[in-house]
């Protein structure tokens, strides 16, 4: 396969066949993200995008997933998406899943009827970040949405169809906005009632302004017993029948697995067995995006 740059996908596309259909992110500017910096946002040729599958199919005798990178499959035209879909259903009959990223930017110029269209050619699942229900947040974190914008769109995918991944960062607010992020955030989830939530836990990369807040005081981390807290908060807030909820990502202290609302209480006691002994928690020097 052919790749340019960095190339990021969700943990559970591990074993998927993953092809560049854009480069880069359309956004770009979220200030605690540090992928696709080394890249401008572009379109990838169609044709180039059609050969690699071509090249895959000779390589690979069975591939069960698709994963359409980079950051946002979704921005090309619609066309040219109905093209890149058939032609994994073609080479690839046996394929269970076609998935990507998703922002609420791509998810609101395509109509209601195109996003119909891609699911019945194969798009079964996109992932987007929340990374927080509090507008102050996300306007410190420069996501470039409201709130509210997020969950409409989330909205808007899951009517057409299309199931929804969904990711939020614990610690996004500092100390500050710990008990907002942490309400609003579970809000958001609650309204999008997504298929799948997944939330990480904060970590600052270098050449981020997050990293060069943090360095200058501006802005402050949580501490375990903070994360512990707002983790708390978030999931006694939670009120979303089906979700799968994962919080077992590299970049979390405590894993917490489950599914809403069922075992909401299991959850809760663990963090409540955390709370109380914090060797339970994973070392900081094993934590990793």
């Amino acid at each position: 396969m052919r790749y340019y740059g960095s190339v990021y996908r969700p943990p559970s596309e591990a074993r998927s066949l993953i092809v560049q259909v854009t480069y880069g992110c359309s956004h770009n500017t979220c200030a605690f993200c540090s992928m696709y910096k080394e890249k401008r946002f572009a379109l990838r040729p169609l044709e180039e995008v059609l050969e690699d599958f071509r090249l895959a199919r000779q390589v690979y005798r069975h591939v069960d997933k698709v994963f359409l990178a980079d950051g946002d499959a979704l921005v090309r035209k619609a066309g040219e998406l109905y093209t890149i879909l058939d032609t994994v259903r073609e080479l690839f009959p046996e394929c269970e899943r076609v998935t990507s990223y998703a922002s609420p930017a791509s998810i609101r110029i395509r109509t209601e009827e195109e996003l119909g269209r891609l699911w019945e050619k194969g798009l079964t699942m996109v992932y987007m970040g929340l990374e927080s229900g509090s507008d102050e947040v996300l306007t410190l974190m420069r996501k470039g949405h409201p709130a509210s914008e997020i969950v409409e769109m989330g909205q808007k995918a899951r009517r057409c169809g299309i199931a929804l991944s969904v990711t939020a960062i614990t610690g996004l607010g500092g100390p500050e906005l710990l008990e907002r992020h942490a309400l609003d955030t579970a809000a958001a989830f609650n309204a999008m009632n997504p298929e799948y939530i997944g939330m990480l836990t904060l970590m600052v990369e270098p050449g981020t302004p997050l990293y060069d807040w943090v360095h200058d005081g501006s802005f402050r981390l949580l501490d375990q017993r903070q994360v512990l807290e707002e983790t708390r908060l978030l999931v006694e807030g939670l009120d979303s029948p089906g979700s799968v909820f994962r919080m077992n990502h590299a970049s979390n202290y405590l894993a917490l697995r489950g599914t809403l609302n069922g075992d909401k209480d299991a959850m809760l006691a663990e963090i409540d067995r955390a709370e109380h002994d914090l060797s339970r928690l994973r070392p900081e020097s094993w934590r990793g995006l």
